[in-house]
């Protein structure tokens, strides 16, 4: 376990800030080899319980943040306080902007057809300078990974977001480290819907008060399934109130 992680039902999870991740992603970006950022939160961790894969890989990860309230919940119970929310989408939005300071290029992959282009263009009309180096839709499916690496290394991208769902983008980025030639990827979910202005995000108060997701359950009534993970992991947290990290 490496210092300043937290261990949450047996996934690793780092205590860093927004600044710190954004820092260290820049560091990362620019180092020459490969680095893979995971954005755990309780769904994640409910699913690694049930996936010795994806637990691995997440495990494995050079960062994790805590994209999540319920790990900032659980790690206070365990005594090992995370201090700080990292969402996701906010991350994305942050190294953007880090991205268009220092000149490195943005590769965006997955989401629905159109929806990557539509995100690209907010995040170069919102931070002058950004290099969005391509866009594409494409799928996880391990045919289409010959094409999609190809484009990715012909863009020659620092960073690669990857929006193909959990555990899909996270095994996908895995399978393929060795050849995609980019300094950071990252799985980004829904990232590329809420950028591009296809869903809509929770007010800030409404986040501040960690309830982004009744938020979004009220708005996407269809995900009920996917947010039974939430009962399920604090359930989970509390039946092992010994466990550190």
């Amino acid at each position: 376990m490496k210092p300043g992680r937290v261990r949450i039902l047996n996934i690793a999870v780092d205590d860093v800030t927004m600044d710190e991740a954004v820092a260290r992603l820049m560091e990362l970006a620019t180092s020459g080899s490969f680095h893979h950022v995971v954005t755990v939160n309780p769904e994640f961790i409910m699913t690694a319980r049930q996936d010795a894969a994806f637990a691995a890989v997440l495990n494995a990860a050079d960062l994790a943040v805590p994209d999540g309230i319920g790990l900032i919940w659980a790690s206070r119970l365990r005594g090992r306080p995370l201090r700080e929310r990292v969402a996701g989408v906010d991350l994305v939005e942050r190294t953007a902007a880090g991205a268009a300071q220092l000149g490195l290029r943005l590769y965006l992959l997955g989401a629905r057809p159109g929806v990557a282009d539509e995100a690209a263009a907010r995040l170069i009309e919102r931070y002058p300078g950004l290099t969005i180096a391509g866009a594409y839709a494409g799928s996880p499916l391990p045919v289409e990974e010959d094409t999609i690496i190809a484009r990715i290394q012909q863009a020659s991208p620092h960073i690669l977001f990857v929006a193909y769902g959990a555990p899909q983008q996270d095994l996908w980025i895995h399978r393929n480290r060795q050849r995609l030639g980019v300094g950071v990827a990252m799985g980004v979910g829904g990232a590329f819907d809420f950028i591009s202005g296809r869903s809509r995000r929770a007010p800030r108060s409404v986040q501040r008060l960690g309830l982004e997701w009744l938020y979004r359950l009220y708005h996407e009534p269809w995900r009920w399934r996917r947010m039974l993970a939430l009962p399920r992991f604090a359930w989970a947290v509390l039946r092992e109130p010994a466990e550190r990290g």
